[in-house]
């Protein structure tokens, strides 16, 4: 079964809603076999040198952060949350259909 936020990506993809996961331990023989396993279709990159979780302090997993279509930090969430919950949905469509 996909997580939640892959369902939520698969749901919400074609309305531009896009999810870049980035493993902080693993190395990528280990994270491709888990993204196949899985059957996760959301980019998945590696932070090899720690420069993702330096730059967005990132001291939690799952820390989720929202980005608008303009490059602009617009919601931050640390541990898990009901993204595929009404609330969660509604957030995330809301964003989406923010033009500016």
């Amino acid at each position: 079964m996909p997580s939640t936020i892959e369902r939520v990506h698969q749901e919400l993809r074609d309305q531009g809603l896009v999810v870049l996961a980035i493993n902080l331990a693993e190395k990528r023989d280990v994270v491709a076999a888990f993204v196949k396993s899985r059957g996760v279709t959301s980019t998945v990159l590696l932070d090899a040198n720690k420069e993702a979780e330096k730059s967005y302090q990132i001291a939690y997993t799952p820390s989720v952060f929202l980005v608008d279509r303009q490059g602009r930090l617009v919601g931050k969430a640390i541990g898990e949350r009901q993204w595929a919950g009404e609330q969660g949905r509604t957030l995330l469509r809301r964003l989406l259909a923010r033009r500016s």
